[in-house]
């Protein structure tokens, strides 16, 4: 979950120099930054360095990063001939760099931990399409949904084929792992979720080849596990709202669990934060099949040395 993020010093000294953009567009930065992550923090596995709307910037839609405003999509997407103009787009050109990155970290990871890659989900790249950045109600995006459901679905279609085609790209690179962030899903009711998303969510990963575990990951999702799962992936993330024993016995036998401790703790004491690491861990009861996670992103005010901590708790609170 971020593990790069915007707290480790050598990350800020690098962003210091480069935009975001041009370090996801520099393999060799990009790279560095996945296996800086892995020595620092000493965490079991890497995830590339990159950001989910990577996949939007070949649309020609605008995208740009305002520093403490997050992403910008200067020409929206929210019509019929919008959605129609939109260029068709291949990944292995497109997004070449993601994959060279992938390759590069592999070679340094040199097999010490897997490398994990990763995508934006269609709803959450179509919210930031139609949106034209974050949103608290998502009101544009569920205008499109339910007034004008051919738009939709035509949005929807072009990102999940270019989802699946960007992570098949990633595993073929040398991804040992992929994980689909449908980050604002949250927003949806579990009517709304299985009749607009799950659709094509589903066809993104039914594209995927089957031997390769993909976890899926959304926030504010509570009500929407069931469908998730339905849905596909391996393995189903959970934020913090859930308590993870309960959510993992309604999802059933046949996946995996990640998940799903407050970022927020990491900004307590270390007697708090090991306390909080415990709960996780006896909420999981030492079932197989539960990886240990954060509930979403680290905060960008925590410090490393929390992070840290927690992932030494986990080591060491799991093999008693």
């Amino acid at each position: 979950m971020r593990q790069a993020g915007r707290y480790l010093p050598e990350y800020r000294a690098l962003r210091s120099r480069l935009g975001l953009l041009e370090l996801c567009k520099t393999p060799e930065a990009a790279a560095q930054v996945t296996v800086l992550a892995v020595e620092k923090l000493g965490v079991d596995a890497a995830i590339i360095f990159a950001d989910i709307l990577l996949l939007a910037e070949p649309l020609g839609v605008g995208l740009a990063f305002h520093r403490g405003e997050g992403p910008r999509i200067l020409r929206p997407v929210r019509t019929r001939e919008e959605v129609a103009r939109l260029p068709a787009v291949d990944p292995q050109d497109a997004l070449a760099f993601v994959f060279d990155a992938i390759r590069l970290a592999r070679r340094a990871l040199g097999g010490r931990v897997p490398l994990i890659g990763f995508a934006g989900g269609p709803f959450t790249v179509a919210s930031y399409l139609i949106e034209g950045g974050p949103s608290r109600d998502f009101l544009r995006t569920k205008k499109v949904m339910y007034s004008d459901p051919e738009t939709w679905d035509a949005l929807m279609t072009r990102l999940a084929d270019l989802t699946a085609r960007y992570l098949a790209g990633q595993i073929a690179s040398g991804a040992e792992a992929v994980q689909l962030f449908d980050s604002w899903i949250g927003c949806l009711s579990p009517h709304a979720y299985r009749r607009f998303v799950l659709p094509y969510t589903r066809r993104v990963l039914a594209a995927l080849p089957p031997d390769v575990p993909v976890i899926h990951f959304g926030t504010g999702t509570a009500g929407l596990l069931e469908a998730m799962r339905d849905a596909g992936g391996d393995v189903i993330g959970l934020d913090w709202r859930v308590e993870l024993g309960a959510a993992w016995q309604r999802l059933g036998d046949r996946v995996a669990v990640q998940g799903n401790l407050d970022p927020a703790v990491l900004l307590a004491p270390p007697e708090e934060i090991r306390a909080g690491v415990r709960a996780i861990l006896e909420a999981a009861g030492g079932r197989p099949g539960h990886i240990f996670n954060l509930g979403h992103g680290v905060l960008p005010m925590t410090p490393w040395e929390r992070v840290r901590l927690v992932v030494d708790a986990v080591h060491e609170l799991s093999q008693r």
